[in-house]
């Protein structure tokens, strides 16, 4: 493989990673320690908030009445196609019972998880998107218990009036205004609800990302959902002018999102470099400031000589979001494997599933993408498995059973075939060693 760095990233996701690790640690420690006071301590601490931390249907309603009526159609609009989405997976998936030789039965049963915690960024900006993208998912699962936080501000007196518009809107059970570890960890442990969530899904930053991946395994979580990444692949005939906004448009998420083009070509790759910079100075402060840390710490441009090459960079990055800006589009389709999202042509963006098109847009980050998809309806389903047979059944399953539990070393397995073969078939012999 012949590639060119035309720009290399001084940082890379992995950055930072054991000075958040015991930052968080800590954090969950105490909070877990102090219960509801240590995550309202965390909460005035971190976000100036000194309010109910559990929202009401009051305080829900005067929300309401602060969202304007165009941007409450424009809410509906994305959660009528998120929902209408998850819906086609949802049915996508079903159970059934099949018998796999004469007398023996085995299928599977689809059980919604008790309690899901959904976790909406709104710190920087109010992710309302999020809300939808996580919320509806869970319902139309079948969840029973929804909780979902977001950070609480003193300027809206809880949080962000939208978010909570668009969190009821969804169908959430439990409302908290708590962000950051302490809302991780208020849902984890089931403070002010009464309620430990089963798993925690929703983007967020390095923090929560991180106390999501410490408290795996006492609860699941959805994915790796760390800082945005996107990579674009383009050839000689995409717009540099587009390229260059959508790179902008992702590296405005925070000051440790990765933008990476690949490309083949070397004029497109210039063009693009060229208008990076005047894009950035052109967004608000807050956005400027940290699409301009993302694309001098994070940004990559990659030179490759052919589509195959280009694919195989992509491949290796599995980036959570990964534009296809080229004439050959079918050809990447079937080619690329490993990405949270695909966007085919220049007539779709990140932003579109970011935002309302239908798709979900909690991603896998920092390389996940090799061996999961993004948030789906399946996350919230556990998917079991059951069996019967009949007596009958028995003569062939549990012999087998038996001579392989022996040649494993595993006599008790083994006699549990046995007992079955002596009650139902007294008066015959079986073969029960390997």
């Amino acid at each position: 493989m012949t590639i060119e760095y035309l720009k290399k990233a001084a940082k890379n996701p992995a950055t930072g990673e054991d000075e958040t690790r015991r930052i968080v640690a800590d954090m969950l420690a105490e909070i877990e320690a102090g219960g509801e006071a240590g995550a309202e301590a965390f909460g005035e601490k971190l976000d100036g908030f000194s309010g109910d931390i559990v929202v009401g249907a009051e305080a829900i309603q005067a929300a309401a009445d602060k969202v304007p009526e165009q941007l409450k159609d424009d809410l509906k609009f994305a959660y009528d196609r998120v929902r209408g989405f998850a819906e086609k997976q949802r049915q996508s998936i079903g159970e059934f019972e099949a018998e796999l030789s004469p007398g023996l039965w085995a299928g599977q049963k689809l059980i919604p998880i008790d309690t899901a915690g959904c976790y909406v960024p709104g710190g920087r900006y109010a992710h309302v998107a999020s809300a939808i993208m996580s919320i509806t998912t869970a319902k139309v699962a079948g969840v029973e218990n929804v909780i979902a936080c977001s950070a609480p501000s003193a300027e809206h007196g809880g949080p962000h009036p939208a978010i909570l518009y668009t969190m009821n809107l969804c169908g959430a059970d439990h409302i908290l205004a708590l962000g950051g570890v302490q809302g991780i960890a208020a849902m984890a442990f089931g403070l002010f609800t009464g309620h430990k969530a089963n798993i925690l899904v929703g983007p967020g930053n390095r923090f929560v990302a991180e106390a999501k991946r410490m408290l795996f395994g006492r609860v699941g979580i959805d994915l790796f959902a760390g800082p945005t990444e996107i990579l674009v692949i383009a050839d000689a005939g995409a717009d540099p002018e587009v390229v260059a906004f959508d790179l902008v448009g992702q590296a405005e998420h925070g000051p440790d999102s990765p933008a990476w083009l690949v490309t083949t070509s070397r004029e497109l790759a210039e063009k693009t470099m060229a208008r990076m910079q005047d894009l950035i100075d052109a967004l608000p402060e807050v956005q400027r400031n940290a699409a301009d840390a993302a694309w001098r710490d994070y940004g990559e441009v990659v030179l490759c000589d052919t589509d195959e090459e280009a694919a195989r960079v992509s491949d290796e990055y599995a980036p959570e979001h990964l534009e296809v800006q080229t004439g050959n589009l079918d050809w990447y389709v079937n080619r690329l494997k490993n990405y949270g999202s695909l966007f085919v042509g220049e007539e779709t963006t990140v932003a579109f599933g970011d935002k309302c098109s239908g798709t979900n847009h909690i991603l896998p980050t920092k390389g996940a993408g090799h061996y999961t998809g993004g948030l789906s309806v399946h996350k919230f389903i556990k998917v079991v498995t059951t069996q019967r047979a009949t007596r009958e059944a028995n003569r062939d399953v549990a012999a087998v059973t038996a001579r392989i539990s022996r040649l494993e070393g595993m006599e008790g397995h083994a006699r549990t075939g046995d007992v079955r073969l002596d009650k139902y078939f007294p008066d015959e012999s079986f073969q029960l060693q390997p």
